[in-house]
């Protein structure tokens, strides 16, 4: 799904700046260039961001769960 329709950004292109170790909004932003001119994508931008962050999370805690 196209999250910023200004640059041309989608939600993959974000969950993959944060598979990449971006962890702040503003490291996705540079990544990406999304919310970077008009910023109407700003709010859908970090709800997307803060999904994969938490997705990453739980997998970490998985692998951890298993690290005997």
């Amino acid at each position: 799904m196209y999250v910023c329709l200004c640059k041309g950004v989608n939600d993959r292109a974000i969950r993959d700046a944060v598979e990449e170790g971006a962890r702040s909004w503003r490291e996705v932003r540079e990544r990406t260039g999304c919310a970077t001119q008009c910023g109407k994508c700003a709010g859908t931008g970090k709800g997307i961001m803060r999904e994969a962050i938490s997705e990453e999370m739980a997998m970490a805690a998985q692998d951890l769960a298993y690290a005997v």
